[in-house]
């Protein structure tokens, strides 16, 4: 199906008391179309791995099309220089998350973006390496916990912005990496506490929710538990 045919799909779905419902939920509502996102699924899967119609798509600026293109690309054809273009056009955290969520976080770029992004100021770039430390502690399985220690410390020095959007991301990221296991909890309740002696406005929000949650006895019986399992599958 042409990109053409794509958006007057879309188009004919607009739904503009949806749009001041997002925007309610900090979506940004510039060329959005209020479809629900069960909707935008339901096109996705009859167009999937589609790389030349997601790359048009994007190209439209349509906020929903842009969601249908991250749905359908095909993360084998994702170049870095793509995912550089993507990051530039962010605007709202849900294209931002899902990207990175659905394909950005599976190509073999994810982690050197994930150091990348974070350094940057641009704040929406900046929330996406972050946001890519959090899915990778979600979804790679096989990476070392070497690899996420290593996050620790850009994760000390991003709890510092004030911004909304990137303070939300560092705090998900530090919790995502400390409910990996019961060494990176430990990890990451360390790094908690030293953000938290930072003392800054941001810094006290991210430590003070991600601590609850990673010394809570949820997660500590989760992970407990989850030792247990791994020490009985070696034996």
């Amino acid at each position: 199906m042409a990109v053409d045919e794509v958006v007057t799909k879309l188009k004919s779905m607009r739904n503009p008391r949806n749009v001041e419902g997002m925007a309610r939920f900090g979506i940004n509502p510039k060329n959005c179309l209020g479809i629900s996102v069960a909707d935008l699924r339901k096109i996705a899967r009859e167009r999937r791995r589609d790389h030349k119609l997601a790359l048009e798509l994007w190209e439209t600026g349509i906020h929903e099309a842009r969601a249908l293109a991250f749905l359908i690309d095909d993360k084998k054809q994702v170049t870095e220089d793509q995912m550089e273009r993507w990051v530039r056009d962010f605007d709202s955290w849900d294209i931002c998350d899902g990207c990175c969520l659905h394909l950005f976080g599976e190509t073999p770029f994810a982690w050197g973006k994930a150091v990348e992004w974070a350094k940057r100021d641009d704040e929406y770039v900046k929330r996406a390496g972050y946001t890519l430390m959090a899915v990778l502690a979600v979804h790679d399985k096989k990476a070392d916990d070497a690899s996420f220690l290593k996050l620790l410390p850009l994760i000390k020095k991003g709890s510092t912005d004030e911004r909304n959007y990137v303070r939300k991301a560092v705090n998900w990221a530090l919790r995502q990496i400390g409910k990996r296991n019961l060494a990176l909890n430990k990890a990451a309740i360390k790094t908690g506490e030293e953000i938290l002696a930072l003392d800054t406005k941001a810094s006290r929000w991210i430590a003070r929710d991600a601590l609850r949650e990673l010394k809570g006895e949820a997660v500590q019986k989760r992970l407990r538990d989850r030792a247990r399992r791994k020490i009985k599958e070696i034996g």
